[in-house]
């Protein structure tokens, strides 16, 4: 579906790479880092900007555009360090284009994110970044909505969503939903593997 806002993109609001991961294993390094419990959202970096992983490094500049992440350095955190297989998700996108945030995102059973944007999460954003998505944890009964449409997200799966469009997320089951986001600087390798992907229409 193109928004009515963003009808000339050349890219689809949803679009499914053509590569997966091995949700098996991230499901098992997930497990591995024996988080807390949580009430309702949670998240778990795992590359985050340098000073708030190394606490010595000083604190960056002030910037005057802080959306595509040049702003700062970024440090992969002892949870990415401890696991091989995300790692090896993470090298895969960092031999190809600069990665900077890289997180996991835990919702509770029951729960749900409210409709809103991102509006520096687009591939029609100026300096921005861009965030790909990997379903760890997930079932029939949690629901991501784009732009009022559901998107077919399947476990293992990598998609590119246009997050500036309208979009939240519904969770009618009794598990939590854990997604990997990663988040990178478009360039023309990335452009190509998301324009190579399959568009939902």
């Amino acid at each position: 579906m193109i928004s009515e806002t963003q009808s000339d993109t050349t890219f689809q609001d949803r679009i499914k790479l053509p590569i997966t991961f091995d949700y098996s294993k991230l499901q098992a390094e997930y497990k591995a880092l024996n988080l807390a419990g949580f009430t309702y959202y949670n998240v778990i970096p795992l590359r985050s900007p340098a000073h708030l992983v190394d606490t010595s490094l000083p604190f960056p500049p002030p910037a005057d555009d802080y959306a595509d992440g040049s702003w700062t350095d970024w440090l992969d955190t002892e949870e990415l360090k401890m696991s091989p297989y995300l790692n090896e998700v993470v090298d895969y996108f960092k031999a190809n284009t600069k990665v900077t945030l890289v997180r996991v995102l835990r919702l509770a059973p029951k729960s749900t994110v409210d409709e809103h944007r991102d509006l520096t999460l687009g591939l029609e954003v100026e300096k921005s970044v861009v965030r790909l998505t990997v379903p760890i944890f997930s079932n029939d009964e949690i629901q991501f909505f784009l732009n009022q449409t559901e998107v077919p997200l399947q476990l293992g799966e990598c998609w590119y969503m246009r997050l500036t469009d309208p979009h939240k997320v519904v969770n009618n089951s009794e598990e939590e939903r854990v997604n990997l986001t990663i988040d990178m600087i478009p360039n023309e390798w990335l452009k190509g593997l998301i324009k190579s992907g399959e568009s939902f229409e």
